[in-house]
């Protein structure tokens, strides 16, 4: 669904009788508080959305989440589930391993955020279909049945923010079918090989050319294979400061006419930075810009590609410090 927020509601009680009064201010507390010791630039520990989900369009004035509605804390996943389902906007506490299977719906106005450095979501995923305005924090996702995040059919204004992934069944994360508005930032990928797609296939160049609006920044692509993203019809996407280091195959692929700027990031050790065109996929075109490349092949480029500035100021790390940089302030704890 696009268009304006739902407003907020009177909070319900869980089935499992968990009380949904805890104070807002508990949340920024949460979210503000010291982390395990590791770099934490003002930059890392960032409150609001940047990038493409920080961009005011489709009615909303970027990725707010729940901000400002009820704060819950969940400790099993069949409250975590209800809470995810409902309508009203929340601010959704994870404490602890969150079992599920398959991809789970969340709904629009949310905040899901993992406390301390433990919080986790294994066996299955979250599947946002048709819904805005959602952030999601400080969680580890192993072990999905499926992709680990879907979003789709034109979900917008949706932040994926210092979180963990690993070892699903197909992609860690999907933005397909017309999704719009997304960052995906310092995050942290690994022992998995298709880590994540733009656009859905090569048919489907109808739904998708004009949406897939999308940054990824300060990601710690630590040994995947590949897709870090594999494109098809977006522009832009926004590739910038982050790190690639052992990804076996390739780093980014822009295909079916794509549009990529792909901006002082970090490549070590891999063999085809980036490509123009993959599989059976026709070529897309690609702009690098400022990387450093250590150990690596030649990146391909291709034509000329809409600037992010035109949608979004945003400020660059040198290319040079981001090993330090982002291993130290990707993935979980950090923020907690």
């Amino acid at each position: 669904m696009t268009g304006t927020p739902h407003p907020p509601h009177v909070p319900r009680i869980s089935r499992r009788g968990l009380l949904a009064g805890t104070a807002a201010s508990a949340a920024s507390a949460a979210l503000l508080a010291a982390g395990t010791g590791r770099a934490r630039a003002a930059s890392v520990t960032a409150q609001s959305a940047d990038g493409f989900a920080g961009v005011s369009a489709l009615g909303l004035t970027g990725t707010t989440g729940g901000a400002g509605a009820p704060v819950v804390t969940v400790t099993d996943a069949d409250t975590f589930l209800d809470y995810c389902d409902r309508n009203e906007p929340y601010v959704i506490q994870v404490a602890g391993t969150m079992r599920i299977t398959s991809k789970q719906g969340v709904r629009s106005n949310k905040t899901i955020i993992g406390l301390g450095t433990d919080a986790e979501i294994t066996g299955g995923g979250l599947d946002l279909y048709r819904r805005y305005n959602v952030i999601i924090r400080n969680l580890r996702f192993t072990n999905a049945e499926d992709d680990a995040i879907s979003i789709q059919q034109s979900s917008h204004h949706v932040w994926i923010d210092h979180c963990e992934f690993s070892s699903g069944a197909d992609g860690l994360i999907d933005i397909v079918r017309g999704a719009d508005y997304v960052t995906v930032s310092w995050n942290h990928f690994h022992d998995h090989s298709k880590t994540m797609l733009i656009g859905h296939s090569d048919a489907n160049g109808s739904q998708d050319r004009g949406t897939l609006r999308v940054t990824f920044h300060h990601n710690f692509f630590d040994g995947t294979d590949q897709r870090h993203p594999r494109v098809r019809f977006a522009e832009p996407v926004h590739v910038y400061n982050n790190y690639f280091r052992n990804n076996r195959l390739y780093g980014v692929a822009s295909t079916e006419d794509a549009g990529v700027l792909v901006e002082a990031n970090y490549f070590e050790n891999v063999s085809h930075p980036t490509y123009s065109g993959y599989d059976e996929s026709g070529p897309g075109r690609i702009v690098e810009r400022d990387n450093v490349y250590v150990n690596c092949g030649q990146p391909q480029t291709l034509g000329t590609v809409v600037e992010p500035r035109t949608y979004y100021g945003y400020s660059l790390d040198p290319a040079s410090s981001i090993p330090s940089i982002v291993p130290a302030g990707v993935g979980v704890g950090v923020i907690a």
